[in-house]
């Protein structure tokens, strides 16, 4: 199996909105189209920190990692939030999603990053067990104030 990891473009916005809407149904969440709109648009703005990395195999769109870096507080250089990862149930058991966090910190290197972070909810356990190959949880739990 070859996968191929590319940064998002235009023309991968159909693909990409699919992915969206099965991640959002995993998580049983229901946005307004605005938002995944207002998404779309800041992963394409260069401007904005926020980029995709989507996984295809054979050509299909697989799999994505949203994230963006940030300047830190606890150390010299820029972090990197892994902020949503998500790959197609089609696709899953097959490397996808550590071939994403992999490509992750081989950009985050390259750059000069120092870190790289990301949460995931404690139910889930398949993806837990591939973050827990990483790293051990730090023991911080998230505080999240809706404005």
């Amino acid at each position: 199996m070859n996968v191929e990891i590319t940064c998002a473009t235009a023309r991968d916005e159909g693909e990409w909105r699919s992915l969206w809407a099965s991640y959002l149904a995993y998580y049983n969440i229901d946005l307004k189209p605005e938002i995944t709109a207002r998404t779309w648009g800041r992963i394409l703005d260069d401007l904005s920190p926020l980029t995709a990395r989507l996984a295809r195999i054979e050509g299909e769109m697989v799999g994505f990692a949203l994230h963006q870096n940030h300047a830190s507080t606890w150390v010299a250089a820029d972090d990197c939030y892994l902020e949503d990862l998500f790959v197609a149930d089609t696709a899953r058991g097959r490397g996808i999603g550590r071939a994403l966090i992999d490509d992750l910190i081989a950009i985050a290197r390259a750059k000069g990053w120092q870190r790289l972070y990301w949460h995931t909810d404690a139910g889930n356990t398949r993806a837990r067990k591939l973050y827990d190959s990483y790293v051990e949880t730090d023991g911080h739990i998230r505080y999240r104030l809706e404005l």
